[in-house]
């Protein structure tokens, strides 16, 4: 198996813009992805934090984020997973880009999540947080897809 990238592509029932707020904004992001997020904008260069279970307990998941590029409503990047206080880049980081394609009835969602064997891991790591990060986004893309749509019945 190579690890090189994970891509995942879905069909949302919401129009772009509605898709681009709900991967770029932190109210959104902590509905369908972590318990808790800190986004300072949508904008490059950006940074904030997703943070999985209580931020007070020691055994919280937290990582930080960095927006990369953002280019309403088609494109949403950022990179993630870099040490805080660190500046994410390739190597130290994973880079994730959200595609936003309009379709009859909504957006064409493409993620892809890049830059594993960048990070210099042994293949153990590496083959770990490949899958690791595999079934992460095997739970949370049907979430963002069922988040967005529930965003178009209620309104």
């Amino acid at each position: 198996m190579e690890f090189a990238s994970i891509e995942r592509e879905i069909h949302v029932q919401a129009a772009p813009e509605v898709v681009f707020e709900v991967v770029s904004q932190e109210q959104h992001l902590k509905e369908w992805w972590p318990d808790n997020a800190t986004l300072e904008s949508a904008t490059p260069g950006a940074s904030g934090e997703l943070i999985w279970g209580d931020e007070e307990n020691p055994r919280a998941h937290v990582e930080a984020m960095t927006v990369v590029e953002s280019d309403p409503p088609r494109r949403f990047v950022f990179r993630w997973t870099h040490d805080a206080g660190e500046e994410a880049a390739p190597g130290n980081s994973l880079l994730v880009t959200f595609e936003l394609t309009p379709s009859a009835n909504g957006t064409l969602l493409r993620m892809t999540e890049t830059g594993f064997r960048e990070m210099g891991w042994e293949a153990a790591v590496l083959e770990a947080a490949y899958n690791e990060h595999v079934e992460g986004w095997d739970y949370f893309i049907p979430r963002l897809e069922t988040y967005a749509d529930s965003l178009v019945a209620s309104s």
